[in-house]
């Protein structure tokens, strides 16, 4: 579990580079960076949005095991 701090972080990258901020907390190879960096492109606005809902609501641990972990895994 990061810590408060860690998340603070990824939420002011997120506002300010979208893909970036999921790609520090998902990972560059994963499908919630690929959805970010598609809405990004479509739109800033759904690409800050979904970032935001990628970093606080979805947990990654919950789905990624030995096999379907991103290349980086913090």
């Amino acid at each position: 579990m990061p810590s408060k701090c860690a998340i603070l972080c990824e939420i002011l990258i997120a506002i300010l580079l979208p893909p970036l901020g999921v790609c520090l907390r998902h990972g560059c190879c994963s499908v919630e960076f690929f959805i970010c960096l598609v809405l990004t492109i479509l739109g800033y606005i759904p690409g800050i949005i979904y970032a935001l809902y990628a970093i606080v609501f979805v947990d990654r641990d919950a789905y990624f095991d030995e096999y379907r972990r991103p290349l980086y895994y913090g």
